[in-house]
């Protein structure tokens, strides 16, 4: 199954200012985020992406711009299911306040009973639902157009993102405040039949090393001619995990 490449948008003017965006329209990244988005791109390059998956919200179509114009043969697809959690009345509210509210603490102890006020408010459940849903169809299609071993981006905010880092760690959404996701940050998710594997989490440094080696033919080779009881008999299973830790390969 694909590898999934988490970015969360650069630093917005309501990052800046200190206010909950959510859905709100208008939000552009400010001077740094668009520097970091900039960047992004630098650290995408190298990368075998199949395809660009975003939030439709302004400061995440802006993060990936840099990276579409470098890669024009990017295929880009808007999807509503991972954009911002829809914080209802508490939209455009400085942080600030919101810290005073009744609520804050239920978002922050026991996020899955939090249900934002208003009639637009969502729960931090179906925010997470709606979010793994929409990268488990992704997997599927991009599987289906590109291969298992394929390879694709999702720009996105940061609780969502936090949310499917806490799925893909079999986490409870309760723990999922104990993550964190910077501004322009990469988190990578390798899905398997079995389970998901973080590859990365909150990355804002060199990607190089996701990048899939070659294929090794006389490997292949070799295992065919070894028979049932030769290499290919004995060997991992793409999802199981290496006894002792990772040996730096994918």
């Amino acid at each position: 199954m694909p590898t999934v490449i988490l970015v969360r948008h650069g630093r917005s003017t309501a990052n800046t200012e200190g206010v909950l965006a959510g859905w709100s329209a208008g939000v552009a990244l400010d001077d740094t985020g668009r520097a970091q988005a900039t960047a992004l791109a630098a650290r995408l390059s190298a990368l075998p992406l199949a395809a660009v998956v975003c939030s439709p919200l302004q400061r995440c179509q802006e993060t990936v711009g840099p990276l579409l114009a470098t890669r024009p043969e990017l295929p880009l697809h808007t999807d509503e299911r991972v954009g911002e959690c829809h914080y209802g009345d508490w939209t455009g509210r400085k942080i600030s306040e919101l810290a005073g509210e009744p609520l804050w603490t239920t978002v922050q102890r026991h996020p899955s009973a939090a249900v934002f006020p208003g009639p637009e408010g969502e729960s931090m459940r179906a925010m997470q639902a709606r979010a793994v849903d929409a990268v488990r169809d992704w997997n599927e299609r991009i599987e289906a157009e590109h291969g298992p071993d394929a390879m694709y981006a999702v720009c996105s905010h940061g609780d969502v993102i936090k949310a499917l880092a806490a799925d893909a760690l079999g986490l409870h959404l309760d723990q999922f405040q104990r993550i964190s996701a910077d501004p322009c940050s990469v988190t990578v998710v390798r899905y398997t039949p079995h389970r998901p594997f973080l590859l990365r989490l909150g990355d804002t440094g060199d990607l190089t090393g996701l990048i899939p080696p070659p294929p090794k033919a006389e490997a292949a080779d070799a295992a065919a001619s070894a028979g049932p009881a030769g290499p290919a008999a004995g060997g991992l299973d793409a999802g199981d995990a290496v006894v002792g830790g990772s040996t730096g390969t994918r």
